[in-house]
């Protein structure tokens, strides 16, 4: 059986870890070394699994690899993404695509030029809910949409989540991708027109918002609003809260994304608990993403996906800025 030959960038996002579990467990997959300029964040995992370290990204890039996974801070998407793909390395970025349009359309072209793929990680398409209510939709049981409500809140994470100059926003930016890309992926049309409002409310001395409320409009006339507020605190049992209404002319859909839990309540433990026995979602991402490299057929979320959601977060803050709507 061919393996696939992969390399993970940076653990610096805590979506690596996960990937990296859900790697080991592809028999179709070899992993080929752990790059980060932190090696704190990894030094147990190379160690544990005998895997080859790299200070940097480079050197993982000179060894024999077919993809990386790459975890790092937002701000060095761009340049990982585009020095791979100029070494002939099909790769998986982690969301946010970028932090501006320009370097988007870089990455897409580097890895478009280099002939090998880039898939946006938006593993909430793979939730159980979610895949449900594509087909629904799809099947047209709700007729045609008419608007949609979404939710992606969660607690501030803190450490380079609330370094503007590594993340390249806050809240806004964080946690709008996600919903807007099933939002992209559902009513199959592009957003128009952007307005958005975001501030710093819910923790005292942070360099960016926290809290973000985003309007869009997308060509076909369908309406959607998102909550990307990082308005749960810490006590709250999890990262955050994927929810949608999607209203159509013949019915409603709800989506709760994270409801495949048993909740646990106990003393010793300070606060309650939601134990997941449902769905792995990053599984599923790294499963497509590995399927369709082996097998030459394209991601099934590219990077023009992920600039599309992308670019409607860097608009909500051109319409902060403006205190008005913001054309696409």
């Amino acid at each position: 059986m061919k393996k696939l030959k992969v390399g993970m960038i940076s653990f610096a996002h805590g979506h690596a870890y996960s990937y990296f579990e859900a790697l080991r467990r592809l028999a179709e997959v070899e992993l080929v070394g752990i790059a980060d300029p932190v090696e704190s964040r990894v030094s147990a995992l190379v160690a544990e699994h005998k895997l080859p370290y790299f200070n940097d990204y480079r050197q993982l890039l000179d060894q024999e690899v077919d993809a990386v996974v790459i975890c790092s801070e937002n701000v060095f998407h761009a340049e990982i993404t585009i020095e791979a793909a100029r070494r002939g390395k099909h790769v998986l970025c982690e969301k946010p695509l970028g932090i501006q349009n320009d370097e988007m359309l870089a990455m897409i072209k580097a890895c478009r030029d280099n002939q090998v793929q880039l898939m946006t990680a938006f593993p909430c398409r793979y939730l159980a809910a979610v895949a449900q209510a594509k087909k629904a939709i799809e099947r047209g049981e709700i007729g045609s949409i008419v608007a949609i409500k979404g939710t992606n809140r969660g607690t501030a994470p803190g450490g380079w989540f609330v370094d503007p100059k590594l993340s390249g926003g806050g809240a806004l930016l964080d946690h709008t991708v996600h919903v807007m890309d099933l939002m992209n992926w559902f009513t199959g049309s592009e957003p128009t027109e952007v307005y958005a409002y975001a501030a710093t409310l819910f923790k005292d001395n942070l360099d960016v918002d926290d809290t973000g409320m985003l309007h869009v409009k997308f060509a076909n006339g369908v309406f959607g609003v998102i909550d990307t507020s990082w308005s749960r605190t810490p006590p709250f049992p999890t990262w955050g809260d994927v929810t949608m209404q999607i209203i159509g002319t013949s019915g409603v859909i709800s989506i709760d994304g994270l409801a495949q839990i048993n909740e646990l309540y106990a003393q010793q433990n300070g606060k309650g608990q939601w134990n997941y026995w449902g769905d792995n979602m990053d599984f599923h991402l790294i499963q497509a993403f590995v399927k369709a490299i082996l097998h030459g057929q394209p991601v099934p979320i590219t990077g023009e996906d992920g600039m599309r959601s992308t670019s409607v977060a860097l608009a909500g803050y051109r319409s902060m800025e403006q205190k008005q709507p913001v054309t696409l």
